[in-house]
């Protein structure tokens, strides 16, 4: 997580990057090798037609690489947080 000028994290910040973190040391995972290089800035919740929106912002240098597995990120990242 990267912050500016070493902001503390947010408790869904760290949630969310324990949740790459799991999908990244899964056997099962095919992205491992691309989350490797992932950070992200910020995330947020959104109430959105009664259902919760998660907004994960990530910086532009590293944003290739979420381009190339935003499909699969997106759906594994959908598991961790189905409430």
């Amino acid at each position: 997580i990267l912050k500016e000028k070493g902001a503390a994290p947010s408790a869904l910040e760290e949630e969310v990057a324990k949740a790459l973190f799991d999908i990244e040391v899964s056997p099962s995972s095919d992205i491992k090798a691309d989350l490797r290089d992932i950070v992200i800035n910020s995330a947020q919740d959104f109430e959105v037609k009664n259902r919760t929106a998660l907004i994960v912002h990530f910086p532009f240098r590293v944003w290739k690489n979420v381009q190339k597995i935003q499909g699969r990120l997106v759906h594994e990242l959908e598991k961790k947080f189905s409430k």
